[in-house]
């Protein structure tokens, strides 16, 4: 299975001074975590992780210290996720007729919930890992006055890994390319369309490290499964 790994955001939420991945949480960078997860995974086979060129010599250097045996690819990111995902899209070898995504800075996911998302796309052209919603949401106007409180049984927090099929994924990006979609996540070009996208179910501890509170719940989380 070929994966990509958006990772060429800035890190503005957490107030960091340069690209979120490469703070440290247990003595590695964030983006040491996921990869070192992707390469104990066992259907993942190829990684093409996608930066900014000014982050490239440091993701390499994590690379060699991290000595994986997958083969890792650096490619170019774009202004937006959108865009870096279909940089990394046109970068997947010609071979790939599948593709997982996952964010880089969701450093805590599993190498069995990579595995189950690989083996579930064998049988779909469209999934994504989530978790059921716990708290009563709220929509709500731009005067914070509430609308609407949806049944919560129907609601899931998407997460990644996202797979797609690689020529049905293509073809969504140049759509929305031409559309000007604005998505967060490579579904929503999928939901927006008409193709279906399967709901397989991730791991409460597979958050995305956003905001100085996220890196405290992965360092807690990290340093229990030392133990």
């Amino acid at each position: 299975m070929h994966l990509l790994i958006p990772a060429a955001g800035m890190g503005r939420r957490m107030g960091a001074d340069r690209n979120k991945v490469l703070l440290t949480v247990r003595g590695r960078p964030l983006i040491a975590w996921t990869l070192l997860a992707a390469e104990a995974a066992q259907r993942i086979t190829w990684i093409g992780l996608i930066g900014q060129p000014v982050d490239q010599a440091l993701l390499l250097e994590i690379f060699d210290s991290l000595g994986l045996t997958t083969p890792v690819h650096f490619i170019a990111g774009g202004d937006t996720r959108q865009a870096s995902v279909y940089n990394g899209l046109q970068a997947l070898p010609e071979e790939a007729t599948r593709v997982l995504i996952h964010d880089g800075a969701r450093c805590l996911i599993s190498p069995d919930l990579f595995d189950r998302c690989a083996a579930a796309l064998e049988n779909c052209s469209g999934l994504i890992a989530a978790v059921p919603v716990k708290d009563t949401i709220k929509q709500v106007d731009r005067d914070l006055k509430i609308e609407n409180t949806p049944d919560r049984r129907c609601l899931w927090a998407a997460q990644t890994p996202q797979g797609f099929d690689v020529a049905l994924l293509k073809s969504c990006h140049s759509k929305g390319q031409q559309l000007q979609w604005m998505v967060t996540d490579d579904a929503a070009l999928f939901e927006n369309c008409g193709l279906p996208v399967q709901v397989i179910p991730g791991e409460e501890t597979n958050v995305k490290v956003t905001t100085p509170s996220d890196l405290a719940i992965a360092e807690w989380i990290l340093s229990q499964r030392s133990h």
